[in-house]
């Protein structure tokens, strides 16, 4: 019925034509049974971590076929979970999975090394559903991780033989979580996102002395950093962004803000606590207690 050879991974497996006829009926159990002592234990390791490494397979003509013809009706089942695993696992407000680790903010960059079996497959099901998006949270003792958290978009994956991987983010986008779950493993959390809150008139022009002033003393706080220190911050976070001509054209407010907060030496429940901040006049009160903090301490 079938020929003898097929290649997958750059893998060739030897197996005997399948009798023909119509009393020749193969069951399902022998046909696995011989596909898997078919296969070189040594090759299909190889095969599997080239395939880790490089996310690239070649599709295997015989085995589909072979689903085709024996295992149709469990192949249209499992498309039919797979199609609707996926449109669960791509709405990103119902069941968001949560990276439980550090502080990401919106516009700045958050490198992650992934090695656990549970975020691996995690990071796997972001990029199969297209999305390329999860929640990053701090952990918390009593709930797992914390009520508000910063959205995070791949940007690109490096993956290694072992598995493990090297995945390029930056964040997006706040939010706050309604209600904690697992999936798989993993955390997850339905949310919503968060926005700052405009202001008009008088306290807008409020706003924009107030943002002015505080850039100005940001630049000033970096500025007067020894160079080594300045070197260290641009190379893992880039240059200070330049100063928002529109501060309320962001609904995350200007990105300076969030590179300084990224840079300033607080805790993480300090910078939770301004990330959870929905109107910009107190983020930028907040930030300009904490660089005045930040400037008196300095040793002269």
């Amino acid at each position: 019925m079938f020929s003898s050879v097929f290649v997958n991974d750059d893998l060739a497996t030897s197996m005997q034509p399948l009798p023909a006829g119509p009393s020749s009926r193969i069951k399902p159990s022998s046909l696995l049974s011989s596909l898997h002592s078919s296969l070189p234990r040594d090759g299909a390791k190889a095969g599997c971590s080239k395939y880790l490494a490089t996310r690239a397979y070649n599709k295997t003509l015989l085995i589909e076929e072979l689903l085709q013809r024996y295992f149709c009706e469990e192949l249209a089942e499992r498309r039919k979970v797979h199609e609707e695993e996926m449109k669960e696992l791509s709405n990103l407000n119902q069941e968001v999975p949560i990276f439980v680790c550090t502080m990401a903010f919106p516009t700045i960059p958050c490198p992650l090394h992934v090695f656990e079996p549970r975020y691996r497959l995690m990071i796997r099901r972001s990029m199969e559903t297209g999305t390329k998006q999860f929640g990053m949270c701090i952990a918390d003792e009593l709930k797992g991780f914390a009520d508000h958290g910063c959205m995070l978009e791949v940007r690109d994956v490096k993956f290694f033989p072992d598995g493990r991987s090297v995945v390029d983010t930056i964040g997006i986008a706040r939010f706050k979580v309604l209600s904690h779950g697992q999936r798989d493993g993993y955390h997850t959390a339905k949310i919503e996102y968060l926005e700052d809150k405009k202001v008009e008139g008088e306290e807008l022009t409020e706003l924009l002395k107030l943002h002015d002033s505080v850039y100005d003393q940001a630049l000033g706080w970096f500025t007067s950093l020894k160079d080594d220190m300045k070197n260290q911050i641009i190379s893992h976070f880039g240059q200070l962004p330049v100063k928002d001509s529109d501060p309320q054209g962001n609904p995350n407010g200007p990105a300076w803000c969030w590179w300084l907060l990224a840079v300033l030496p607080l805790e993480n429940k300090a910078q939770l606590t301004i990330l959870t901040m929905n109107a910009l006049k107190d983020r930028l009160i907040a930030i300009r207690r904490v660089l005045i903090f930040v400037t008196r301490k300095r040793p002269r």
